[in-house]
């Protein structure tokens, strides 16, 4: 079948029978076009049939040196083998050349890691001897200290804590409740925000009824916003001299520091409300030197030939 025929059934049944989103139509009629534009310019193709794996490939490679980004090549692959199922599927083409193709994969970007040190200069600056002063030191002690996602935290209510046992009750993604530690520095600037400051805040002007079950207040007295939690932490991160904050970084720091300093993954794994170790391990990077160290302290026998190594070189 003709191409351009087969592109223009296929961007109706992505619309119609899909119900695809229109930025998602957009995006796969731009890079079928462009993929159906450029079999025609040089290969001189326009039928179906005459598109095979090769083919197929060297266009990804060319989108490859053409220096797209590798979400959109990505994107495009999507949107290529997307297209040629649906031919074979409706009788339009016999054989689909995106089946034994490997597509292109966007590279894991890992989420920036704060040291020891950098979270040190963070936690212990000085904050304002105001409400919405100890409220922001509590909520950055929460992040770092319990790992908490932004959702999690601003959705706490007063009854989901239980500070005397040093536990929070959280409600995470799909619904899923979880208990998680809050202890040290963390449960002691909460402690003082709620004694000493979440009160003043709850007598705003613009106080409602309703949200008077929250932990995390703005200055008029309502819920804290995620919004407005990304500006605190960027706002303490860089008066620390850290550039571009977000509170995904903390709990990214949380999960590496709990590793680094010896919890296993299935302990990680629960406090951050993962629901498979796969996502946990995706999350948690940690440098390889550290791995190596603990490797060689902890196994019987990871260091004799270093050390015969050194006998011999001793002279022993």
């Amino acid at each position: 079948m003709d191409c351009l025929r087969a592109l223009s059934e296929y961007l109706a049944w992505l619309s119609v029978e899909k119900g695809a989103a229109e930025k998602t139509q957009e995006a796969y009629r731009r890079d079928l076009r462009s993929y159906l534009l450029w079999l025609q310019q040089v290969f001189a193709l326009g039928d179906l049939e005459a598109i095979d794996a090769e083919l197929l490939s060297a266009y990804l490679q060319d989108l490859a040196a053409l220096g797209y980004a590798p979400a959109s090549q990505e994107r495009a692959a999507a949107a290529l083998r997307s297209f040629h199922r649906f031919c074979v599927r409706e009788g339009l083409a016999i054989h689909d050349p995106s089946a034994h193709v490997r597509l292109p994969k966007k590279p894991r970007i890992l989420p920036q890691t704060l040291s020891i040190g950098q979270v040190n200069n963070l936690l212990d600056q000085s904050f304002p001897n105001t409400p919405s002063g100890i409220r922001d030191k509590a909520i950055l002690e929460l992040l770092y200290g319990s790992g908490l996602r932004v959702s999690e935290l601003c959705g706490q209510d007063r009854s989901q804590l239980f500070l005397d046992e040093g536990q929070l009750r959280v409600l995470g993604k799909g619904s899923k409740e979880r208990l998680v530690p809050c202890g040290g520095t963390a449960a002691a600037a909460l402690q003082q925000y709620l004694q000493q400051a979440r009160s003043q805040l709850h007598c705003a002007r613009q106080s409602q009824p309703e949200e008077g079950a929250a932990v995390f207040l703005s200055q008029r007295g309502r819920r804290l916003s995620r919004q407005a939690v990304f500006d605190i932490v960027r706002q303490y991160g860089e008066q620390a001299g850290i550039s571009g904050l977000h509170p995904h970084t903390l709990r990214h720091s949380f999960a590496t520091h709990l590793l680094e300093g010896g919890a296993d993954l299935l302990s990680i794994q629960q406090l951050l409300g993962h629901a498979s170790v796969a996502t946990t391990q995706i999350y948690i990077h940690v440098d390889m030197g550290h791995i190596r160290a603990e490797y060689l302290a902890a196994h019987p026998r990871a260091d004799r030939v270093a050390n015969a190594e050194s006998h011999r070189k001793g002279g022993h």
